[in-house]
């Protein structure tokens, strides 16, 4: 049986320990544990242990992040999972999913039974990725299923699971594609529950907008002007606006300060960062534009923003 630590930390063996920080001081994040995988393939599936052990140097009960997807399908519970600042309630039959980048943090004393899933970026093509919803922040990481949709996705989950553990019957090529196929049809019975089943179908220029969202997580820090994100996409300030707003009903500025002012959120709230050195980490050298681009988004200043969630 799998440890949580191992598959939902994420923690590898050896090196640093898994976390890495930009300075030492700021969110832990752990990278996908490769060497750990079967084959060393970009995914893992495993039932969850529930009595595993807290590593001392990297308790999963505090604060951190990971750089790629983790499912949890439960089994047992109550239990509260902290995510981006909620705490979610959850029991056996519920899902969780947690998104690279999503700050977050284990109960210490809830027993974490089931299955979980853990999945590189990259390991699916783009046009499965457009189609499930991977980076689909908006909607959120809990989700209720029925009796019906419940036991679909666990079938789904057990013949993934069956799939990742079968190294014999399969080149090592083709067994990767299998995975692919296998996950593609769990992660689409998710998304379609996170999504709702009354969610209008995902509009054509989709890719588009997928392509700004990726260049806004990997740019957010250092580039804050639409202009610039539509020239480097290739496309005019219309046409960005129009398929933006289309996805996710506000403009690409709107979207993109929104995404600055989360991870000025998670530093401040986990962090020890001096505020100037927060404003720098999300793209404002200078403290006070920071403190003032801050408590328009929130309507709080920085210092008591940190200071409630302290």
């Amino acid at each position: 049986m799998a440890d949580i630590g191992d598959m939902a930390g994420g923690f590898p063996q050896g090196g640093d320990g898994g976390g890495r920080t930009a300075d030492g001081v700021g969110i832990r994040t752990f990278p996908f544990p490769v060497e750990r995988s079967v084959c060393g393939v970009g995914m893992q599936i495993a039932p969850m242990d529930p009595d595993r052990t807290w590593r001392a140097d990297a308790p999963l009960d505090r604060v951190h992040r990971i750089d790629f997807h983790i499912v949890m399908l439960l089994d047992g519970g109550p239990l509260r999972h902290m995510i981006d600042f909620t705490e979610y309630e959850a029991t056996a039959g519920d899902v969780l999913w947690i998104r690279p980048g999503q700050v977050h943090r284990f109960s210490r004393d809830a027993e974490y039974r089931g299955t979980v899933l853990a999945m590189q970026p990259g390991f699916l093509p783009r046009a499965t990725v457009e189609a499930t919803g991977l980076y689909r922040y908006d909607l959120p990481p809990l989700m209720r299923p029925g009796p019906a949709r419940l036991a679909a996705l666990r079938a789904a989950s057990d013949q993934l699971r069956r799939e990742y553990e079968d190294t014999e019957t399969l080149p090592l090529s083709l067994h990767t594609a299998v995975l692919r196929h296998t996950l593609t049809a769990f992660l689409l019975r998710l998304a379609h529950l996170a999504a709702g089943s009354g969610d209008a179908a995902r509009p054509a220029e989709d890719s588009v907008f997928t392509l700004f969202r990726e260049a806004v997580e990997r740019d957010f820090a250092t580039n804050h002007s639409v202009t610039a994100y539509a020239d480097a996409l290739g496309y005019s300030r219309r046409t960005l606006a129009r398929v933006v707003r289309a996805a996710g009903g506000e403009t690409p500025k709107a979207f993109i300060d929104r995404r600055v002012v989360l991870e000025a959120k998670r530093l401040l709230a986990h962090t020890d960062l001096p505020i100037g050195r927060v404003g720098a980490a999300v793209g404002f050298p200078d403290a006070a534009n920071f403190s003032k681009f801050f408590q328009q988004h929130t309507d709080t200043a920085p210092a008591a923003f940190r200071a409630e969630h302290r």
